[in-house]
């Protein structure tokens, strides 16, 4: 998998980031939301594939990329399908502070340091090209007015901007109504895509321990118990925050 192109973790994590205060909107869905990315760019490399609403390991070659290397590694050591509600609910500490410090290695973001109450130390992060996210964004409001289906690539991100609430972001107030409801539309465009939005969708409702509905199975062949809830795995490729003193800094997203 080359490095050329943007994943959609990145893409999603730079839709989020405010140009003008340097912070990411929905933090709290946006960790969920990158986790979802993760495993549609997963998918889309041809690693895993939907079973149900489960994601199962197809092919177990490494991407190039080590974050989602690790995410495909951490699924292929469950040994059977996963559940996508339980993956993106999984613990995810420090997932979004991982992709930023990759975009700030790339040179698409870099760090601005401050303080907190002018006291605690914090770090931002502002956009060194913001050309870039016009053009992330420009693929959604091309999808959202002219109609057409969108690329997989572009339906993906656009289920998950609305998933995680990025939608009064992109298009605020009553005059972007139209456009946060075309963006929910969009969620149908892709299958994997739609299945990761639902999945992030159900942990920010708490429904994470209720499976979605299943087709009734095959006549002769008994439906499989509720499969157990298998023990989260601490998150890997995490970078320490920096301490400065007895005082941590603090990033600010």
């Amino acid at each position: 998998m080359g490095r050329s192109r943007r994943t959609l973790p990145e893409e999603l994590l730079l839709l989020a980031l405010d140009p003008t205060t340097g912070t990411t909107a929905q933090p709290q869905s946006l960790d969920l939301g990158l986790a979802g990315a993760q495993l549609v760019e997963l998918a889309l490399a041809g690693r895993i594939a939907p079973d149900g609403d489960r994601i199962a390991v197809v092919a177990p070659r490494p991407t190039g990329d080590p974050t989602l290397d690790c995410a495909l590694e951490l699924l292929r050591r469950r040994g059977a399908p996963v559940r996508a509600v339980n993956w993106i609910g999984g613990p995810r500490l420090g997932l979004r502070q991982t992709y930023l410090s990759h975009l700030e290695r790339c040179g698409m973001v870099h760090a601005v340091e401050g303080q907190m109450c002018g006291v605690l130390p914090t770090t931002r992060y502002q956009a060194t090209d913001t050309a870039i996210s016009r053009e992330i964004k420009a693929r959604l409001d091309s999808a959202i007015r002219t109609g057409v289906p969108p690329d997989p690539r572009t339906a993906a991100l656009a289920a998950l901007a609305h998933a995680v609430g990025l939608g009064k972001h992109l298009y605020p107030g009553n005059e972007g109504r139209s456009s946060r409801s075309r963006l929910r539309d969009l969620i149908r465009h892709d299958p994997m895509g739609g299945l990761v939005a639902h999945a992030v969708m159900d942990v920010q409702n708490g429904a994470a321990a209720q499976p979605r509905r299943a087709p009734a199975p095959a006549a002769g062949r008994q439906a499989a118990g509720p499969a157990a809830r298998p023990a989260p795995e601490p998150a890997r490729g995490v970078p320490a925050q920096p301490r400065h003193g007895s005082m941590a800094r603090a990033a600010v997203h």
